[in-house]
């Protein structure tokens, strides 16, 4: 176990959040005070009792990091960071804020004094890193930066007309960030910006309609799905309610135009064909179609996927879908509870083309049990002989709720040690195939604090996935665990309103998910 104490109760989230991308394999406990013994401990941390090995490397490299403390001491505008492990002195640092002059420091967090939140608050996690750094051995590529979306930064800077090179000098010097990474989330930032400017998407909004049912529920997926297996009785009970919240958001005159339509999940063809077939329908029947630019739906898995319903996608003007093997290789396919085969992959993958499918994105996730570097590159060598139109790379994010994490024990010897050499090869596919990163976000414990990210051909982009990523447009959600974001531009700001998760609950509580809509949207009458 990890534990750090802190001397006030600030910055729990960003501390915690660091320390776990250096130890994503331990448990992290963060107290929002020193210990009570604190005069004796302050004492052993100041020298008088601990043994201070700076400089003996051997002894160094042969202690076990298992029981490390770190302690946090703010003493405006100082702060104050020492770590130790059975009453051995690892780090010790102590450095003011106030006296950060470096010009691009200051002027980058938006002309804030040395006093602000926000300058504080990087420079504790600079002196954290510090000392994880050299403690643990390891580099973070992505340096400080343990948000969902690390090119938020260089997006902003962008739109500000500020020079590239100072724009990488700033994400160098205050989130420490690797060259590689700087390079990627600035070229990511550059297209996003150059797509939606050739799109008003500040007078849209974009839906997202979610189906929770899923073939079988996969060994590493904490999403809110449920396994047909088990909820095929309440799949027609769920489509009526989602029906009626649909008919609801047909009606609720946004005063935007529609931009994008989203079917995601789970996964929507765990439909029957008349099934999709009507509820394509009767969203057609309830939004105005004439300005969407894209309308995609996630056909996911390959054993979901028939004839029929690739028609039916087809006849409903669907212009987008993803077909997603998440691998190649068929052994880690039966360990991860996928239940289908890769020839199954190639057969939907080459039907969908037959039924004039010229959009079709593929998901790939790295960091599988089992897998290394070599199954990653005969999986990329399957999917270039598909040549899908995109290509997205997960990178595994092992969740709270997911079997892969609530059994792992048994899986403990099966985790991947080399998933940063995995999306190396992934990158390096992609820039010989021709495909260029488009968007990229992150999650909560991500094998080695990476990061997933969207790959297309020139013009075969998920319009959709950039607005939701860097929340340029209002999403109105709909569906059990949907998420609504309105976004008021003039404010800079981003209201939320959720739906419950469970299944049971929003076929039982859909009329309350359409009330909080309909009451938030009365609240703010600029929607309407």
């Amino acid at each position: 176990m990890i534990q750090v104490y802190l001397s006030k109760d600030e910055y729990e989230y960003d501390i915690h959040s660091l320390v776990k991308a250096f130890y994503p394999n331990d448990q992290i406990k963060v107290h929002k005070e020193f210990p009570s013994d604190q005069n004796s401990k302050k004492d052993s941390i100041n020298g008088n009792l601990l043994w201070d090995i700076k400089g003996q490397k051997d002894l160094y490299t042969s202690l076990v990091w298992d029981n490390v403390e770190i302690f946090i001491d703010f003493l405006d505008p100082f702060i104050e960071i020492k770590a130790i492990e059975k009453e051995v002195l690892l780090y010790s640092e102590k450095r003011s804020y106030a006296n950060l002059q470096d010009k691009i420091l200051i002027d980058y967090n938006r002309k804030a004094g040395p006093g602000s939140n926000k300058v504080k608050r990087n420079h504790l996690k600079r002196m954290l890193y510090c000392c994880l750094s050299h403690i643990t051995g390891r580099e973070l590529p992505w340096g400080t930066l343990t948000g969902v979306r690390p090119t938020k930064i260089a997006y902003e800077k962008l739109e500000e007309h500020i020079p590239e090179e100072e724009i990488i000098d700033y994400l160098k010097k205050e989130y420490l960030c690797s060259e590689e990474k700087t390079a990627l989330s600035l070229q990511v930032a550059k297209r996003e910006i150059t797509l939606l400017n050739e799109m008003d998407y500040r007078k849209g909004y974009s839906i997202y309609i979610g189906i929770p049912f899923c073939p079988s529920t996969c060994l590493y997926c904490s999403f809110t799905s449920y396994s047909l297996e088990k909820y095929e009785s309440e799949v027609e009970s769920y489509l009526d309610a989602l029906y009626k919240e649909i008919t609801y958001a047909g009606s609720c005159n946004i005063d935007k135009k529609l931009t994008t339509v989203y079917l995601g999940g789970g996964t929507p063809t765990t439909l029957t064909a008349r099934q999709l077939d009507g509820l394509l329908t009767h969203i057609k029947k309830n939004f105005d179609f004439t300005s969407v630019l894209e309308y995609t739906v996630e056909a996911g898995r390959p054993d979901s996927i028939t004839s029929e319903k690739l028609k039916v996608l087809k006849d409903h003007g669907v212009t987008r879908i993803s077909i997603n093997p998440q691998t190649m290789n068929q052994r880690t396919l039966d360990l991860i509870g996928r239940k289908h085969s890769v020839k199954q992959v190639i057969e939907a993958f080459h039907m969908a083309r037959d039924y004039g499918h010229t959009n079709i994105n593929m998901d790939i996730i790295i960091g599988l049990p089992g897998e290394k570097s070599e199954d990653v590159a005969f999986t990329l060598e399957e999917m270039d002989k598909l040549t899908p139109d995109s290509l997205t790379v997960h990178t595994l994010a092992i969740k709270r709720a997911a079997r892969l994490n609530i059994q792992k024990e048994e899986y403990q010897d099966m985790v991947s040690a080399d998933t940063t050499n995995m999306l190396k090869l992934t990158s390096d596919y992609t820039k010989q195939a021709g495909y260029l990163p488009y968007y990229l976000y992150r999650q909560k414990n991500m094998a080695d604090n990476l990061e997933n990210i969207g790959y297309s051909k020139f013009g075969k982009e998920g319009l959709y996935n950039i607005l939701i990523m860097e929340e340029k447009q209002t999403i109105l959600a709909l569906g059990a665990g949907a998420l609504s974001k309105f976004v008021f531009h003039k404010e800079n700001r981003i209201e939320r309103v959720e739906n419950v998760k469970s299944l049971k609950d929003y076929v039982e509580r859909v009329d309350e998910m359409i009330e909080r809509k309909r009451i938030f949207l009365k609240e703010n009458s600029c929607f309407i």
